[in-house]
């Protein structure tokens, strides 16, 4: 196959996974705490023809190879709910959970009470505390939680308040190196092991939106479409030039 058509399919390759990553963005828009992605390429040069007869130097030929993706970390908005188990992290901080696979972390804040009385996320996992999952009673109410992460109830008929435990927050040294594994959960991988995070403040009432920008994100989507349009447009002429050559090489005359 010419260098030509091999050029070509790089690209398509290469345009056909940016979009997926723009179209897991865009479908993300609206998710609590989500993190865009976005697509890193670069050049691969291949040597030409190298053979010990080739009688002069070849040109390097180069393709797109997909290199992979990195997260946009910047924080997102915030929006007020007023719901007191409703959270955003002001920081580079993570929630701790606990998943089915081990702990996992996440910026979704949006938080419930299950039937056991523990606190825990939209998709039933637990949230860690500095003690383990943070339980409350059935007679709790008026629950805060302070910027620090302590959650604190009044219990009963009690004036005092009572404390429930203390939300684990924590970052890493190299937050690039976290694994997705969906629900909006993130495995430590190769970003090292999670560190307590004293900077980051607990913002109660509130969720932090998505960081998606989806006029950016459409945008991208056209751009990507037209890109891929146009290489199909070069390959099929491409071709359509490679089967006239062979015709017209084929008719000799008798």
């Amino acid at each position: 196959m010419e260098n030509t058509l091999l050029v070509g399919l790089s690209r398509q390759t290469t345009l056909e996974r940016q979009m997926d990553v723009v179209a897991n963005n865009i479908a993300n828009v609206n998710t609590t705490g989500y993190k865009a992605d976005s697509s890193l390429f670069e050049e691969y040069l291949k040597s030409g023809a190298h053979e010990d007869n080739f009688v002069g130097g070849d040109r390097r030929v180069s393709y797109v190879q997909d290199r992979g993706t990195f997260r946009n970390f910047t924080q997102g908005a915030s929006e007020q709910t007023k719901n007191p188990l409703d959270l955003a992290i002001d920081g580079s901080g993570f929630l701790v959970v606990q998943a089915p696979g081990g702990e996992r972390y996440t910026r979704d804040g949006s938080l419930q009470i299950n039937n056991q009385g523990q606190l825990v996320t939209v998709a039933g996992n637990p949230v860690l505390g500095t003690g383990g999952p943070i339980v409350f009673q059935p007679t709790d109410h008026d629950i805060n939680i302070t910027p620090d992460g302590t959650v604190t109830v009044v219990e009963g008929n009690n004036r005092t308040d009572s404390i429930r435990g203390k939300l684990r927050v924590v970052n890493f040294a190299d937050a690039q190196k976290l694994l997705k594994e969906g629900l909006n959960l993130y495995a430590a991988g190769e970003g090292g092991a999670a560190q307590p995070d004293i900077k980051s403040v607990v913002r109660q009432g509130f969720i932090e939106k998505s960081n998606v920008n989806a006029v950016a994100e459409m945008s991208r989507m056209m751009d990507v479409t037209r890109a891929y349009t146009s290489m199909s447009t070069l390959l099929q002429q491409q071709h359509d030039l490679h089967k006239t050559a062979i015709q017209q090489l084929a008719d000799v005359p008798a």
